[in-house]
């Protein structure tokens, strides 16, 4: 559909169209000089497409009438407005600061979930802002806190969250009948809000849900609404009861502490009157200086758990390159999960399991999760901190329930990273007698588990540190080597990670491939990220110099040395040995 403005238009002889942004229900949005040559956002509202609660009672649209008033450095600031006529058609507009930066759902969408040092600091930008809002005379309320309403500004060296997007904010005063619910993200709305009560507390409520999200990667109580269809009173019904059930705490990459999800707890609590009963309370529960009792988190909050997770995504389409491992898992499990008849009658179940083993950063974990998502089935993960902290000093009883639920939940993935940690091998004199308790248990466990719909695969940098025991047939059967990505996958790298990002046309990704043997794929988006950086500064494009002035300035995680390390464990799990008496340079 085309803009209602023009690049080099002219608004109110003092803002000139720089380009075209987005369109939203009743606005677009365009970046515009201003007459000293100063970078603005124009926001044009069309008043044919405004709902009467977004205008107040002399005719004047609500948003426009807040944002005059703010002034805060979490808010996005304002500075102009007017009408302006199109085509004999009447429209409005706003002048507000042009944010250089991104949206955190922007950035989400790359690293999905956050560490809580830098969670912690974002919420406390956006209640910072919220809390201006919420003491000024008449206390204004944002209704629409979400990751796509908070912007961080990326201008300094520091990211400073700010406020955007008005248009369901509503001064305390304005009776509920001047507000419209529809368009709210329910995940993120409290449920007084369903009935069109907007409150204080119901922007903490929001706050509560993107601090979860940001760190859980996803949204509390979250389920798949596609299958209510279009029905928003029956979804708005499902999501009020999913919050009847205890707060679930996710298993994460990050540790997040006791205290952070008791103060997200609070924040979610379905009663108004239980959640915080300001911003500034909320800040203070941040600082450690609000002492407070609430009572809807999980029984299991305190225990960690594997994390199960079906999972949605491009699957394979996401990995660029490994064309022949692709082919192999095609074969030998999704379509022997998928087509368990067609198998059977060759007398073919799934494997047991299958190692993956590499330099660090060749995608391992990365391929693991791709492939649960080609398959569509339950992914238990298991990670390092789980093995530290609970199984090691855990009997073996643990890996048992692991199992348990794997085959409760089958056809399911088990995926265990770093599995020299949790199996290593028991002839070695430093390994303790809780660590050959939880091989045993593990040997017992995987035997002939592929006939019962559970495929395990592990992950290891040191092959050669896990008890052999493991790697033999019925249990991990296929050795995978994840090597370093050659040209054609290196060439497919760049493309993949550079695909959503402003680039300049005709980009030689031939080049970058040829200028990069031996980088691993984290090399590769590492080489990415850095010439982003370079662009986002230069407020351009990122170009192909930017690429190879990064590549100059890194090189690769993996050396040659190394890379032989890993090719002689390779030849030795193909059956490419010599058979000399000359002992080998690594064995099991």
């Amino acid at each position: 559909m085309n803009s209602v403005l023009s690049q080099g238009q002219t608004i109110n002889g003092k803002y000139t169209v720089v380009f075209f942004l987005k369109r939203g229900s009743y606005a677009e949005t365009y970046r515009v000089k201003d007459s000293n040559n100063n970078i603005k956002l124009l926001k044009l509202f069309f008043y044919s497409r405004l709902h009467r609660t977004q205008f107040n009672a002399n005719a004047e649209i609500v948003e426009i009438e807040i944002l005059k008033k703010l002034n805060h450095p979490n808010i996005v600031k304002f500075h102009d407005s007017g009408d302006v006529v199109i085509d004999n058609q009447k429209f409005a507009f706003a002048i507000l600061d042009f944010i250089s930066g991104e949206t955190l759902s922007d950035k989400m969408k790359r690293e999905q979930n956050l560490n809580p040092y830098e969670a912690k600091d974002i919420i406390s930008g956006v209640l910072n802002g919220l809390n201006y809002l919420h003491n000024q005379a008449d206390p204004i309320i944002h209704n629409d806190i979400t990751n796509l309403n908070v912007m961080l500004d990326l201008s300094n060296k520091i990211p400073v969250p700010k406020i955007i997007d008005f248009g369901y904010a509503r001064f305390q005063s304005q009776p509920n009948k001047d507000f419209n619910k529809i368009g709210l993200n329910p995940f993120y709305t409290a449920g007084e809000k369903f009935n069109l009560v907007f409150s204080i507390q119901g922007d903490i409520f929001s706050v509560g849900a993107l601090y979860y999200h940001l760190l859980f990667g996803i949204t509390p109580w979250f389920f798949e609404i596609s299958n209510y269809k279009s029905d928003a009173l029956l979804i708005e019904d499902q999501i009020l009861s999913e919050r009847r059930k205890p707060l679930k705490v996710l298993q994460s990459n990050n540790k997040i502490s006791p205290e952070t999800i008791e103060i997200i707890s609070k924040a979610l609590h379905l009663q108004p009157e239980s959640r915080f009963q300001s911003t500034n309370e909320f800040i203070k529960a941040l600082n450690g200086e609000f002492q407070f009792e609430n009572s809807i988190i999980s029984e299991d909050t305190n225990t960690k758990t594997p994390n199960n997770i079906t999972k949605k995504g491009d699957g394979f389409k996401s990995i660029a390159g490994m064309q022949d491992l692709k082919d192999t898992l095609k074969l030998d499990v999704i379509d022997a999960l998928t087509e368990k008849d067609r198998y059977r009658e060759y007398g073919l179940t799934i494997p047991n399991g299958m190692l993956l083993y590499g330099p660090p950063g060749c995608g391992k974990t990365f391929f693991a999760e791709k492939l649960a998502e080609e398959i569509g089935f339950d992914f238990f993960q298991i990670k390092p901190s789980d093995i530290q902290s609970k199984w090691v000093n855990a009997s073996q009883e643990n890996i048992k329930n692991l199992f348990d639920q794997a085959r409760k939940n089958a056809p399911s993935i088990v995926f265990i990273d770093e599995l020299d940690a949790l199996v290593p091998n028991r002839d070695d004199s430093g390994v303790n007698h809780m660590n050959t308790s939880a091989v045993n248990e593990f040997l017992a466990q995987m035997n002939n588990i592929g006939a019962e719909g559970v495929f395990v695969i592990g992950a290891t940098n040191r092959p050669n540190a896990i008890d052999p025991a493991i790697l033999r047939a019925g249990r991990l059967d296929k050795h995978i080597y994840l090597p370093p990505p050659d040209l054609e996958a290196r060439e497919l790298m760049f493309k993949l990670y550079l695909k959503d990002r402003p680039i300049e046309i005709g980009m030689n990704y031939q080049s970058f491939a040829h200028a990069t043997e031996y980088y691993v794929s984290s090399d590769i988006k590492f080489l990415c990220d850095e010439a982003s950086r370079m662009a986002l500064k230069a407020k351009s494009r990122i170009t192909s110099e930017m690429i190879h002035k990064s590549i100059e300035m890194k090189k690769p995680s993996l050396s040659r040395s190394e890379l032989k390390r890993y090719t002689d464990i390779q030849s030795h799990f193909d059956g490419n040995n010599d058979n000399t008496n000359k002992p080998n340079k690594i064995g099991f």
